[in-house]
């Protein structure tokens, strides 16, 4: 069905990820299903793609992969990548451009000189995460204030970001958080075939192996636990990494860790949700977390890492615990031992996800904004900045 906002056709170029489809992150979880709805409501949508980071996918009428080149390493990929899309997207010209991740906003100016609108969401603080260098931090805080600069519309996921980009930046920020998908049934045959647990009988945890995620002290709360209790972990960083070392060190100490590394089938990962007796989320740094709000529409029973983001997404369908071993533990025990306490979290995070995190809302209020962007332009010159 065509969108009932626009003329026929209109083309986004989505620019920021590794790609459609791919199944690395938050923001390629959205593309996944943000680039079907926009095609089938009518637009022409052009994603830009990296080669090495996508499925082998049938691709949807009206989706065009766009290849550009750049360099495959942890410093300068999003810059290369960022820089060759919107240079490219640039000489096509699409009708507007929706833009991940402000460390692309160095190169709105092109985008911007050929009169193109320009939505983009800021994701988290990413000069704050502990993961990268000073030089890393500095590029991500300037990349911020070309975005406030240049970019006609800005996305926040969490509106604690949005407070922080009025205060730092002087910009007015759309909230649109991401979606969870409620899955069709718990299907605890799947754990139960694949690693041989019961529901409601293991800890889980989903993350990065990132320090501001809180995994090296997740796994020290693991050491103070009994030494039978269950425990998945779904994650992993490079060999070497000091946090995947010491996930294979605890999972070489205890027969019940159990590492399952990056999983892609959504279906299994949705079980794992789905049937834990407990998951913690130690997320510190940026919004709403895609991974926790997927995790409350499958009904987990939610420990999260005490911060005004998960807070803000949880409300009092969770339980919070400081960032130290002592206290993830005690939480984690008491949730995993009590079965009420254990439902009545489960059935609140699932209620709240429903009302607030559903895909449905988030695509509209997205094709809603690339909609008010396309109106608000002007086809002959740059649109006029805030």
């Amino acid at each position: 069905m065509k969108s009932r906002f626009l003329a026929d056709s209109p083309r986004v170029a989505i620019i920021g990820t590794r790609g459609f489809p791919s199944y690395y992150g938050g923001f390629e979880t959205l593309v996944r299903y943000l680039v079907p709805y926009l095609a089938e409501r009518g637009w022409e949508v052009d994603v830009y793609s990296r080669p090495e980071h996508v499925a082998d996918e049938k691709i949807p009428p009206g989706v065009t992969q766009r290849f550009t080149r750049g360099v495959e390493s942890k410093s300068a990929s999003t810059l290369s990548y960022g820089l060759t899309a919107c240079a490219d997207a640039a000489r096509r010209k699409p009708d507007v451009a929706l833009v991940m991740n402000v460390a692309n906003g160095y190169f709105l100016p092109l985008l911007k000189a050929r009169g193109i609108p320009v939505v983009l969401n800021v994701d988290g603080l990413e000069w704050e995460r502990e993961k990268w260098s000073a030089p890393a931090k500095r590029v991500f805080r300037a990349g911020a204030t070309m975005s406030a600069k240049f970019a006609d519309t800005l996305i926040a996921d969490s509106v604690e970001i949005g407070r922080h980009w009025q205060q730092h930046f002087g910009r007015d920020t759309e909230f649109i958080p991401y979606g969870g998908t409620v899955p069709d049934g718990p299907n605890s045959h799947l754990v139960r075939e694949r690693l041989g647990l019961e529901v409601g009988s293991y800890v889980l945890a989903v993350a990065r192996f990132v320090p501001e995620n809180t995994m090296h002290e997740f796994f020290d709360a693991v050491r103070l636990m009994k030494p039978s209790t269950p425990v998945v972990v779904v994650g992993s960083a490079p060999a070497g990494d000091p946090i995947q070392s010491a996930a294979e060190s605890l999972a070489a100490e205890r027969d019940s860790v159990r590492l399952l590394g990056h999983v892609s089938d959504d279906e299994f990962l949705h079980a794992l949700w789905s049937n834990a007796g407990v998951y913690f989320h130690g997320h510190s740094v940026g919004g709403t977390n895609p991974a926790l709000v997927q995790a409350m529409a499958c009904g987990a029973a939610v420990v999260a890492r005490d911060t005004v983001f998960n807070h803000e997404v949880l409300g009092d369908s969770g339980a919070f615990a400081s960032p130290d071993p002592s206290s993830i533990q005690q939480q984690l025990s008491a949730v995993l031992h009590d079965r009420d306490e254990r439902a009545d979290l489960s059935s609140g995070s699932r209620e709240r996800a429903e009302e607030h995190y559903s895909w449905e809302q988030v695509l509209a209020a997205y094709e809603g904004q690339l909609s008010a962007a396309l109106v608000g332009s002007c086809p002959s010159e740059p649109s006029h900045q805030r």
